[in-house]
């Protein structure tokens, strides 16, 4: 079988695997770029619109961020609403909605308002918002059972004008369009084609499907879960082993304005309930995550069963893991219960008193379990340091091979991920950078004239741009005479 040569594959369509694509196509001098995706389109699996919470983090009123972190995702978060609003169909992709994190209790709001004096030099529209604050946004939040005020103390840290929403589903469709449409670029989308196996041959990699073979000097994998199998049938990343943790949601009538987030609690490695207009879905309000780990890579997919066993890797270091997470009270009874979200009848009686923190005045009849909603989280354990990781996760051995499994925070990351592998693959290859047209369009800086738009160097003002002359006399000698 001869195989199709490539400077860049990419395994994965959807907003992670997209991304890079976009970035790839219209920031460098690469110029045959293909995706190998195993469905019909992109983002058929965690991002799909209905598989995510559809959030834009900007770290603000995410309470388990450190300021350092907080500020890192601030950037990614600028770097995707810069792309979305240069889009002519912005209005699909991006979308305002008032957004909070709300404490109740003494511990919750005192740690709220510590954060807001930390936090507000570099969150300008970030407001402490008291209870008649709240109530103007989200009165069914202040409103306790039998329309009475609630009595708890409670505050909040959010803002109410920013874009807080995305769909990533037609955000990674934005991306592949966008790629394909930049002249001079090769770049083909190979659908319907499952992974088989990858090999490394002299410096180049054979990626093989049940229906071709391709060759390239780059192999950026974004596959979730299929990461580190990949990854693993390499000898890569052998000390990790996949913990998939499912979330699921349910839906009420609109009774929430934007998004209402809760204080996550240090102990529990999985997101805090709350609740979020569905873009897609008008008229409803969506709760959740519960989380529950099951042994599948995709959700809603149990041929994925065999794969999860692969990438496992159960031994002691992993059951140590686990059994350190159970010895923790927190974290086992939150298991425990979770695993009760999980049964008819049982679920909406135990959901709705968590549930109440945000809206108390919920009625068991407001519920009802959204099917077929939710998505997996492949979470790491690192064996070697027997601990459960709890952001990024990427295995770059730097042989021009990178696997991404778990993007963090989601898919507000997907920018500036690719920007980590961008800049890593173009080094591998030798490629260059339009860093000009990139700070420009992903950052939002104003252009600078006189610069190089390959290498950043200031020119003279009669001196031509070596980045632009490198591309002509490049494209010249391959077209020929």
């Amino acid at each position: 079988m001869t195989a199709q040569q490539y400077e860049l594959i990419i395994i994965g369509a959807g907003v992670s695997g997209t991304a890079l694509l976009y970035q790839a196509a219209r920031f460098t001098d690469i110029e045959r770029i293909a995706v190998i995706e195993k469905y019909a389109a992109p983002a058929r699996v965690n991002s799909l619109s209905s598989n995510n919470s559809q959030t834009l983090h900007c770290g603000d009123i995410e309470t388990n961020y450190t300021l350092q972190k907080a500020l890192k995702v601030q950037r990614a978060a600028r770097m995707l609403t810069n792309y979305c609003l240069s889009q002519p169909d912005k209005d699909h992709l991006i979308f305002r909605y008032p957004k909070m994190v709300l404490g109740v209790g003494e511990r919750e709001c005192r740690l709220l308002r510590e954060r807001f004096d930390l936090f507000r030099q570099h969150y300008p529209k970030l407001r402490l918002l008291e209870k008649k604050d709240i109530a103007r946004i989200e009165p069914a939040v202040v409103s306790g059972r039998e329309g009475r005020l609630r009595e708890e103390e409670i505050v909040a840290l959010g803002s109410t004008d920013e874009y807080t929403a995305v769909n990533f589903e037609a955000l990674s469709r934005s991306f592949v369009r966008q790629a394909q449409a930049v002249p001079g670029k090769s770049v083909d989308m190979r659908y319907n084609e499952t992974v088989a196996h990858i090999k490394v041959e002299d410096g180049n990699f054979t990626v093989e499907t049940g229906r071709a073979c391709y060759r390239t000097r780059a192999l950026v994998v974004c596959a979730g879960g299929h990461s580190l199998k990949l990854a693993h049938d390499l000898g890569l990343g052998l000390h990790y082993s996949c913990l998939p943790v499912a979330g699921s949601y349910y839906f009420t009538p609109q009774i929430l304005n934007g998004k209402v987030y809760t204080v996550q609690n240090d102990k529990l490695p999985f997101a805090a309930i709350h609740g979020d207009p569905d873009v897609l879905v008008p008229g409803k309000t969506r709760f959740g995550p519960t989380a529950l780990i099951l042994p599948i890579l995709e959700r809603y997919n149990y041929r994925t069963l065999p794969d999860f066993l692969r990438v496992l890797r159960f031994d002691r270091n992993v059951a140590r893991v686990l059994w350190d997470l159970l010895r923790v009270a927190d974290i086992r009874n939150y298991m425990f219960r979770n695993m009760l979200f999980e049964i008819p009848v049982i679920r909406k009686v135990l959901f709705l008193r968590d549930v109440r923190k945000i809206v108390p005045g919920l009625r068991y009849r407001d519920l009802s379990f959204a099917r077929k909603v939710g998505g997996i989280r492949p979470q790491l354990i690192d064996k070697t340091n027997r601990s459960l990781l709890m952001g990024e996760a990427k295995i770059n051995p730097g042989n021009g091979a990178i696997f991404n499994m778990t993007p963090s925070p989601g898919g507000t990351s997907c920018l500036e991920n690719a920007e980590i592998d961008l800049r890593s693959i173009a080094a591998h290859l030798g490629a260059t950078i339009d860093e000009q047209a990139f700070r420009v369009e992903m950052l939002g800086e104003e252009p600078e004239h006189g610069v190089d738009d390959f290498t950043g160097r200031m020119l003279d003002s009669d001196e031509p741009s070596p980045g632009r002359v490198r591309r002509f006399l490049r494209r010249f000698t391959r077209s020929g005479p």
